[in-house]
């Protein structure tokens, strides 16, 4: 991809790393709750590229005046075969789940909840939030866990400081921190916070596919501009990403990496699974108010109005099919799905919740 930045920063990264070719994922804008709710910016899964790793589901919002759209009130709803991953920058969210766990969501702190074969739950953003933003991520369960137990994990990383900036890794390793929360596949998170004019040279396995995505400022990787809400890949191969911040501002990025998902999914609604017939038959079962998913406990909506559990949408009458990922190389160039401005971008899965 050539760069248009018409006052390009200079960059200068370590000599002897393999260089790699950059991909620019645009977010689509996708309204959550109706025309005053939430809207979030979905960077995957689109048809140009629909996992990272075992990254398959990334939604990043805010800053959100709660005043103003009412915040986040999801009522139960489930899921299958996926891990939730919540990461906060500002306000609080509430949650439930069947599992048992009551846990408050956190700025800093990662929550993050394993489906396994079933599981529901409820997010509501707390009574003394003012602004509300985050990103909300989803890994995919490999076979060999997905069928697993229902499971939560909450851990408070500490700052990993170096020259012009810091990170908080929330899951694998990086920079010479390492989480303790558990995964099923070779997985890396990671917030990385950029000064103005700093530049990173980060270490990273070169088994990995990596994106990141700018929440705040404006940062050039590998030499190629990523605006705010812009998620750019990096194929497997480098051993090296070189990350500066070319603009006057802090960056604020979200850091995910993993190994190639070997294993074919399909996405609806709030299940992934491995084929059309295991859809539907989840979205009966949850219907029918199976023992699969269990019952959440304590969730208490912002009106009085809330559902007592989200029902499922109707399946489209065709047959669900798995989604191909492209091979883990970057295709530098025009997003082809790039809507010709952001407020027209389509709602591809607006019934998909957290």
């Amino acid at each position: 991809m050539s760069n248009a930045d018409p006052h390009p920063a200079e960059v200068v990264c370590s000599a002897g790393d393999t260089r790699v070719d950059i991909e620019i994922i645009t977010a689509r804008d996708v309204p959550l709750g109706g025309p005053r709710g939430m809207t979030v910016h979905r960077t995957i899964p689109q048809r140009r590229r629909s996992l990272i790793g075992a990254w398959c589901f990334c939604d990043h919002y805010g800053p959100d005046p709660v005043g103003e759209s009412g915040g986040m009130d999801v009522a139960p709803h489930p899921h299958t075969g996926l891990q939730t991953v919540s990461w906060l920058f500002s306000g609080t969210i509430r949650h439930d789940d069947s599992a048992g766990i009551h846990e408050i969501v956190r700025p800093g702190e990662v929550n993050l909840m394993t489906a396994g074969g079933g599981i529901c739950h409820s997010e509501v953003s707390t009574e003394d939030t003012e602004i509300l933003h985050g990103v909300q991520l989803w890994t995919a369960l490999p076979e060999s866990a997905r069928h697993g137990e229902r499971r939560f994990d909450h851990y408070v990383p500490q700052p990993v400081e170096f020259p012009g900036g810091s990170a908080l890794v929330f899951l694998g390793s990086a920079l010479g921190s390492t989480s303790p929360v558990t995964t099923f596949s070779p997985l890396l998170g990671a917030e990385l916070n950029l000064e103005p004019g700093a530049t990173l040279d980060l270490p990273v396995n070169a088994e990995f596919e990596h994106g990141i995505l700018v929440d705040t400022g404006r940062i050039s990787l590998e030499g190629v501009t990523v605006n705010r809400t812009e998620l750019a890949y990096a194929g497997t191969g480098a051993n090296t990403l070189c990350i500066s911040n070319t603009g006057s501002e802090s960056a604020r990025l979200i850091l995910l990496g993993g190994e190639p998902f070997p294993e074919s999914l399909v996405m609806w609604w709030n299940f992934i699974g491995r084929d059309d017939a295991e859809i539907r038959h989840y979205r009966a079962e949850w219907e029918a108010g199976s023992e699969r998913f269990g019952e959440v406990e304590g969730y208490i909506g912002h009106s009085p109005d809330s559902p007592r559990r989200l029902p499922a949408p109707p399946i489209p009458p065709v047959q669900l099919r798995q989604r191909k990922n492209p091979a883990p190389v970057a295709r530098p160039g025009q997003d082809p799905y790039r809507p010709p401005t952001q407020s027209g971008a389509t709602n591809e899965k607006n019934e998909t919740i957290f």
